[in-house]
């Protein structure tokens, strides 16, 4: 800010305000931003950073916050930090190859590749992608469950009535997933052991 005819108004992009001026919230949290960054990269220790925290969650006025910023970066106009990441929470629209993608990874199944069809998805499409990740993991899960089931059912009476029922349901459920990948849809496969996370 700089004061004309004892009205403050605004100082121009780049320009330091006046060390007398009360600083914000915001102005300490990003001297604490990069006094953090300062940190990570190692150009401070931990008692370093642990002061310079002190005095800038501390700082009263421009001129408090000044030396923090010169010991970064000299005299110079101190950069802007970027616009911090998107949250991991909030995840993109997928685009097309990977709806695709995560369709391949329940459908296969119906081709005589129920474990290998979302392995492969998953280790291929699943690294850059968490939404072909996220159905490929399921269907893997449910594929594991239904052959774990194929192979200890049959030493029970009733898992051997029960193994055709299963096998229809594991192919009924894999073209629902398949069609729900498409769509955009979460699908949770019913009864499933989820061994891979």
């Amino acid at each position: 800010m700089a004061l004309m005819a004892g009205v403050p108004t605004p100082s121009k992009p780049g320009q330091v305000p006046p060390a007398h001026l009360r600083v914000t919230d915001q102005d300490r949290e990003h001297v604490v931003e990069h006094v953090q960054a300062a940190y990570a990269e190692g150009r401070f220790d931990k008692l370093e950073f642990d002061e310079r925290l002190e005095r800038a969650m501390t700082a009263r006025t421009h001129g408090d916050l000044m030396p923090i910023m010169s010991e970064l970066y000299g005299t110079r106009s101190v950069p802007r930090l970027a616009p911090p990441a998107p949250l991991a929470g909030k995840e993109t629209p997928p685009e097309s190859n990977e709806r695709l993608g995560a369709s391949a990874a329940h459908l296969l199944a119906l081709l005589g590749f129920p474990i290998i069809g979302p392995l492969i998805m998953l280790l291929t499409g699943g690294k850059t992608s968490p939404y072909i990740r996220r159905h490929a993991m399921e269907a893997l899960n449910f594929h594991l469950t239904v052959t774990g089931a194929t192979f200890l059912l049959p030493f029970t009476v009733i898992g051997i009535v029960l193994l055709p029922v299963i096998w229809v349901a594991a192919i009924v459920l894999s073209i629902v997933g398949g069609v729900a990948a498409l769509s955009e849809t979460a699908f949770r496969y019913p009864l499933t052991v989820r061994l891979i996370k």
